[in-house]
């Protein structure tokens, strides 16, 4: 099986397709597998990687808490990048993938050809910060000791944001509810407490987000309430960004809206390859 080495973990990868690459960063309710209506779609045309963040087999799953976190999800997606020779990519992520995306681009901005930020920014306005840190400590802490049998699974995939993929695709939520169940406890556990719970909030990266020029294409489903308030903030800050919302759809929008969602980011693509997405440019 194929492994990047990244610090304190191996992460399992898999490519399909050659030309310019693009990177997929799963979000915490899911693992590379969710992408694979989009590494189908895309490996058409571009270099497609997928990998499972650490904490999610068959990555390695670290027991010390100390390997979890913000830095080692930008750190980590770096390191599958430089263990493939890539230089430079297109980086698609939802959710935890889409913070980790966005703070990639602040971080490397070199390496990013053009970001795609998708349901990202639950837990970042200040009124709600406390609530949803507390609420991952005690997740995380359910998860550690019971796994994601039971309760943890029909918990997350009946939630306000993911009951509309049931309602739309009752064979899609279905396949997604089996992946769920298949997560590690422990590793799902550390990542919900000390990633989830103790990330920024993206309203502290104001400053650098309005320095960061990388093409960046935020998406968001209407009825994916945690995160419509900060992809408003990410539209009026990011200088390069472009804000799309699809109607009648939740948080996880590559699997409730898959054809959408790939027209969306295909053109968004193609326009920042044709040198035509900043609307500063001359001509």
């Amino acid at each position: 099986m194929p492994y990047a080495p990244s610090d304190g973990a191996r992460l399992w990868y898999e490519e399909a397709g050659t030309g310019h690459p693009i990177l997929f960063l799963h979000e915490f309710g899911a693992d590379h597998r969710d992408w694979e209506d989009q590494m189908r779609f895309f490996s058409r045309e571009y270099r497609c990687i997928a990998y499972a963040a650490r904490g999610y087999p068959p990555s390695d799953v670290p027991t010390d808490p100390g390997l979890y976190g913000q830095d080692f999800s930008v750190a980590d997606a770096v390191a599958v990048l430089r263990h493939l020779g890539i230089a430079r990519a297109h980086i698609v992520g939802l959710s935890m993938g889409a913070f980790a995306a966005l703070l990639f681009g602040i971080r490397h901005p070199g390496m990013a050809s053009a970001i795609v930020a998708a349901g990202v920014g639950s837990g970042s306005p200040r009124a709600e910060q406390a609530a949803f840190r507390a609420q991952c400590r005690e997740k995380g802490e359910a998860l550690i000791a019971q796994g994601w049998a039971g309760a943890q699974a029909e918990e997350t995939g009946h939630s306000p944001t993911r009951i509309q993929l049931r309602k739309k695709d009752p064979r899609g939520w279905a396949a997604y509810m089996e992946r769920l169940a298949q997560h590690s406890g422990p590793g799902t556990g550390l990542t919900m407490k000390h990633y989830q719970g103790e990330r920024d909030s993206i309203l502290d990266w104001e400053a650098e987000l309005r320095r960061m020029t990388v093409p960046t294409l935020l998406a968001v489903g209407d009825e994916d309430w945690p995160c419509i308030e900060a992809n408003i903030f990410l539209k009026r800050v990011l200088p390069n960004a472009g804000l799309w919302m699809h109607p009648r759809t939740g948080h996880a929008i590559n699997l409730e809206e898959p054809a959408a969602f790939n027209a969306a980011v295909q053109s968004f693509l193609s326009t920042v390859e044709r040198g035509r997405w900043s609307l500063d440019a001359a001509g």
